[in-house]
């Protein structure tokens, strides 16, 4: 509890800086280009197109009883953001060392800042989402009003994950590699172009383990097939949120004071 309370507190305190971090990610990001924001909305459209075309003809990929379309970009949107999320927040500790060296300021500030800049442009990418979700006549239902519920808990994961990067990758500069390659592989782990039930039941139980899966599961479930997802998917959407989370800033508190021999 002591732990929520000082995180609480330094956020309020520090509310200012995190709004400016996140402003000048965004000024970064768009700087010199064309279409700017638009790209939020038109990057997870054409990728969805690409993959489909490929997955559909190439491989026969389909989802019986549920659009294809809708059920691959609901899995993109979920993987993009903690794709990108949790890249940026491994490396924002170590892009910001000349400013950590000069004035003090809470440091786990930066990974978090990296989720929530991403989380800004994850709520873009449900437009085309929706659109797609219309267009195709999926349809909508009150269901999704809970939603939130399952992107609080990927924030929350990721959060986690990205602080957890954020640490080793201060003392491993070699982490910024490997953690593409070990994304690639949770790229083919996570049924975001597949439906799992083509996986051998064996495996089946090996990639339930994927925190992932449990995230998608949850918006799926809702998106396609508008009912309400069964407890045991909240416990789980919920476990590895909070687990991971607790874990992430456990790790990061440990060793955030010897970040500044690894300059």
């Amino acid at each position: 509890m002591k732990i929520i309370n000082n995180l609480v507190y330094t956020y309020k305190k520090y509310s200012f800086l995190m709004y400016q971090l996140v402003s000048r990610d965004f000024k970064v990001k768009y700087k010199r280009s064309v279409l700017g924001i638009v790209w939020s909305l038109l990057y997870p459209v054409l990728t969805m197109a690409v993959m489909a075309l490929v997955f559909t003809n190439m491989f026969k990929f389909s989802t019986p009883g549920v659009n294809y379309l809708v059920y691959l970009m609901s899995g993109l949107v979920i993987f993009n953001y903690f794709s990108e999320a949790s890249n940026l927040a491994m490396s924002s500790v170590v892009a910001n060392f000349s400013l950590i060296n000069k004035v003090y300021i809470p440091k786990y500030i930066f990974p978090i800042s990296k989720c929530l800049f991403v989380g800004i442009n994850f709520l873009l990418t449900l437009i085309p989402l929706y659109a797609i979700i219309l267009i195709t006549g999926t349809g909508l239902n009150i269901y999704h009003l809970l939603l939130p519920f399952g992107f609080l808990c990927l924030f929350l994961f990721t959060v986690g994950v990205g602080l957890i990067l954020a640490t080793i990758s201060v003392f491993l500069r070699d982490m910024f590699y490997i953690y593409g390659v070990v994304l690639t592989l949770w790229t083919y782990l996570t049924p975001i172009m597949y439906d799992i039930a083509i996986i051998p039941a064996k495996l089946q139980i090996i990639l339930k383990f994927n925190p992932l899966y449990w995230f998608i599961y949850f918006t799926r479930d809702i998106i396609l097939y508008q009912h309400i997802p069964g407890i045991n998917v909240w416990l789980y959407c919920l476990a590895f949120a909070l687990g991971f989370f607790f874990l992430g800033l456990y790790v990061f508190k440990k060793n955030q004071d010897k970040f500044i021999y690894y300059v």
